[in-house]
Order: C-alpha cells, then sequence, then structure tokens
C-alpha cells in the first residue's frame, strides 16, 4: 500500500484520471481493474495473515471487476472461496471479462447474502462510487447480512451505500474495517458520516503516471501539521498579537476563559477579555496572565477594541441586548475576528459579508445561517461549506467529524479529533486557537486549518492518556502548548 496522499478528489474527477490513464497512457481498464483486484488482495493477506476463508460480494458495476479478481486470485492461493453474485448478465465491459475469467474455472456461484456469511473475511464489491440514491432492494439485504457477520471486511474502493462525493451514508452502508481505495482519494470518504463505515482506510494509486494529474484539479486537500518559525531571541509579547475574546455573558463565564486560555497556550503574546462585569473579577483567579474587563456599554468596549490585534467574537456571549451592542460593535471594527457560538446565531439574525472574518459553526449554527435544517448540512456538508463561504465570504470551519475549512473555493478536511469533544467548551477552545495563531501572523485560512488539526489533535493525545469518555476542554491545554512546539 501507498501513503495517504494530501489531495482529495470528487467521483467525476477520479473518472477523468481513469480515463487520462487509458487514453494518453495506453493503460487498458482490464489492467487497471487487475491492479485493483490484486492490490485487494495483498491487502486482505496483509491485515488478515491467518485468514483461511474468504466471501466476495459482487454487484453489477465495475467494482463487482474487482472482487470476480480477488477471488481468482484467493482460489490459486488455496482460500476456500464463496462469491455471492448480483444477476451477472448485466455486467458489462472490463467488468464482464473478470467475471468470464473468474466462471471459466469457478462456476459455482450464489445469490446476494440476505442473512450473515460465515468467512473469516468478507469482500465488498457490490456498489462502486457512482451510487447516488438510497440502497434497497436485494442490495440493502446483501449490506444488512455483510454487517450481521462476524468476519473481517474489506470495502474496495468505497463502503457500499456510502456517497464518495459527500460522505453520507445512502439508507445503510457497508461497515468496513479496511477501505482499500485506487487512483486518488475520494472526499466524501473523509467527512460526515463515513468515519462510521469506512474503518482504516489504505490507498493504491494502481501505477497511474503523475502526469495524469496535471490536467484535473483535485476538490480538497487533507491538512497536515506545519511546524511555527522558532521565535528570535530578541523577541517580545508585542511581537505576537493581542486577542481580544469577546463574550461571557451571566451564566456562560467559562466559555470566554477557556477562549482566552487556548489562545495563550498557542503562543498569543496577550489576552484579553471582553466579559460582563458581574464576573470579570474573578475569571483570572487560577489564569492571572488573562486580563479581564467587564464591559456594560459600547463606549466601555471601544478602547479595548483599538488595542486589539485579532477578535474572537461569541463563546458564550449570549443573544440579549448586551450582547447585541458588542456583536455590532465589533462587526464594524477592522480588526480579523473568529466568530463562534451565539456570535454566529447573531449573524445569522443580521447576514452580513467580512473577507476578513473566519465563522466556526457546527451543523446547528451552519443550519442557522443558511435557513436550513442540520440534516440538509450534514446530509452534504462540502457543498454546505462552500454555500456558507459564497454568502459570508471569509473563511468558514464546518465543524464535525471531518471539520471542513473553505476559503474562495479552497475547502481542506482536518481527520484529528475524537467522539471525546462532544462536550461542553470545545468549540470555545477551538476558536481561541485559531484567534492564536491569527495573532502570531498566520493568513486566516492558514491558521483556520492548522488551528482545526492541532485541536483535534490534541483531544486525540488526552484520549490516549485517559480514555474518551469524561474528556473536558480544559484537558486540551497542555498537549495544546506541547503540540505546538513539538
Amino acid at each position: 500500500m501507498s501513503p495517504l496522499p494530501q489531495t482529495l478528489y470528487r467521483t467525476t474527477d477520479i473518472r477523468a484520471l481513469e480515463q487520462s490513464a487509458i487514453q494518453k497512457h495506453g493503460i487498458s481498464g482490464f489492467e487497471l481493474m487487475t491492479r485493483a483486484g490484486q492490490a485487494a488482495f495483498n491487502c486482505l493477506t496483509t491485515h488478515w495473515p491467518l485468514a483461511k476463508s474468504l466471501a466476495v460480494i459482487c454487484g453489477s458495476g465495475n467494482n463487482a471487476g474487482d472482487g470476480y479478481i480477488v477471488a481468482k486470485l484467493a482460489q490459486l492461493a488455496g482460500f476456500q472461496v464463496q462469491v455471492f453474485s448480483a444477476d451477472p448478465a448485466k455486467l458489462k465491459g472490463d467488468a464482464r471479462l473478470a467475471f468470464e475469467q473468474y466462471q471459466s474455472s469457478n462456476s459455482n456461484m450464489l445469490s446476494l447474502p440476505d442473512q450473515a456469511i460465515e468467512a473469516d473475511v468478507i469482500v465488498d464489491a457490490l456498489l462502486g462510487t457512482g451510487l447516488d440514491r438510497p440502497v434497497t432492494g436485494e442490495y440493502l439485504a446483501a449490506i444488512k447480512a455483510m454487517n450481521a457477520s462476524v468476519g473481517g471486511k474489506l470495502a474496495i474502493d468505497i463502503p457500499s451505500g456510502l456517497s464518495a462525493d459527500t460522505g453520507h451514508c445512502l439508507g445503510c452502508a457497508v461497515q468496513a474495517d479496511i477501505t482499500l481505495t485506487f487512483i486518488g482519494l475520494k472526499q466524501g470518504l473523509f467527512s460526515g458520516q463515513a468515519v462510521d463505515y469506512c474503518g482504516e482506510i489504505c490507498f493504491d494509486g494502481l501505477a497511474v503516471p503523475e502526469s495524469v494529474f496535471f490536467d484535473v484539479s483535485p476538490s480538497a486537500h487533507r491538512v497536515s501539521k506545519k511546524n511555527m518559525p522558532k521565535r528570535r531571541r530578541s523577541a517580545h509579547k508585542g511581537n505576537y498579537g493581542h486577542v481580544l475574546v469577546v463574550g461571557g455573558a451571566l451564566g456562560y463565564s467559562g466559555a470566554v476563559k477557556l477562549a482566552g486560555e487556548a489562545a495563550l497556550r498557542v503562543g498569543a503574546g496577550l489576552v484579553s477579555l471582553a466579559t460582563h462585569p458581574e464576573h470579570a473579577s474573578v475569571l483570572n483567579f487560577d489564569r492571572p496572565e488573562l486580563m479581564c474587563h467587564g464591559i456594560r456599554t459600547v463606549a466601555q468596549f471601544n478602547p479595548l477594541l483599538e488595542k486589539a490585534t485579532v477578535l474572537v467574537l461569541g463563546p458564550g456571549l449570549g443573544q440579549c441586548e448586551w450582547a447585541k451592542s458588542l456583536f455590532h460593535a465589533a462587526i464594524a471594527a477592522q480588526q480579523p475576528i473568529v466568530m463562534d457560538a451565539d456570535a454566529l446565531n447573531l449573524l445569522a439574525q443580521s447576514p452580513a459579508t467580512n473577507s476578513n472574518w473566519i465563522l466556526t459553526p457546527h451543523p446547528g449554527e451552519a443550519a442557522r445561517l443558511l435557513a436550513c435544517s442540520s440534516a440538509a448540512i450534514q446530509q452534504d456538508r462540502f457543498a454546505a461549506v462552500l454555500s456558507l463561504q459564497t454568502k459570508y465570504q471569509g473563511t468558514i470551519v464546518l465543524k464535525g467529524s471531518g471539520t471542513l475549512i473553505a476559503s474562495n473555493n479552497l475547502i481542506a478536511v482536518s481527520t484529528t479529533g475524537n467522539p471525546g469533544m462532544a462536550s461542553g467548551g470545545m468549540g470555545d477552545v477551538l476558536a481561541g486557537v485559531i484567534g492564536g495563531l491569527l495573532a502570531q501572523g498566520y493568513y486566516p485560512q492558514e491558521a483556520a486549518e492548522q488551528g482545526t488539526y492541532l485541536h483535534g489533535l490534541a483531544a486525540d493525545h488526552a484520549a490516549q492518556a485517559s480514555g474518551e469518555r469524561g474528556l473536558l476542554a480544559r484537558d486540551l491545554m497542555p498537549y495544546l502548548r506541547t503540540l505546538l512546539n513539538s
């Protein structure tokens, strides 16, 4: 297997890459299929070295051709092989050739299963990347049968039932242990519901020449960690920006404190909190590095705005008149803004555009910003993040499994993080992290990408240390500092 590339593609892009390999480089479609089948068999024997029995579930498209090649290779290697097939009469082209080659020496084939299968490993070659509608009928029954089986599950190219472009489950999908995908990574494998179905993602480029990628632009890229530049020995706090966190209505003081501490932990030179007067005096008892200001009026707020390099607007802000006055004053300022939580809800009520802000909605907030349902956001997260960027401009961070970061039609996917992050305060920490990076000179897209990646990675390290359940937002703080300096 090859290392996972950073670039991601839509289904139509992958088809264009395949056609380029076939037409411009003389690699036949059947040769690509043969290479894919061999790669899948190699993957199978690597991950399940003790397996002796194999069940291959074949549909009626090209994905089935890969499955028939795997079945033939497995039988030649001495495996006990069962092949379950949809109507073979529907097979065309290269997939039909693969079927005929398998059938020439193995005539025993079974109908698609409707109950659990007994085999050490099950190969899912039922539905490929072209699926665009909910699974029904015998295909739905076959997917349920695979999921009910206790053997290991290898999905060829994509788990059947999953959209390759969106990562959305189309009714029912195979819950694979390994997904082996080819030529280019499909964007849908890395966001939304895909994480519940793909298992470990492996990749094989099928020895396609690098030049086939010259004419096809990727649709997105995966974020990887970048090292921060070493600080000069003569540096001082003024070199690393002043973050002003705005929020903390009555009863929500913790949010603004978490954001402020996160900004400090990633290296911001100074951090101030503009918060409700009733709790301003106690917010920094155990974190004296935070400068806390009780603000009642915009007149009191404006001097703080003038000193700030970056604004983090929204943690614990609320939607009362006090919150609205600070919100409108902040978005009228000239500094870059990281906007989260109730600031996003206020923005949904009074839509505006700004090329200099970073919005960080979760699916519910994104739904309010686009006046639709959370389900619609999750059904196609890639389309949603582009719609948000078009409507509000700036940089958009659509949080969730496989967080998406978009600006000017550039989309990045951050795949760090874990289910332990489903707890209060995590978004406040993320806003502070991004704000702290912005204050140190990162461009908005880069601050959003690196902040999201670092935030999720810190949560992964915290979960590895003590488990996912009970993970608190503040548990990320020591890991943020360590990771940023590693």
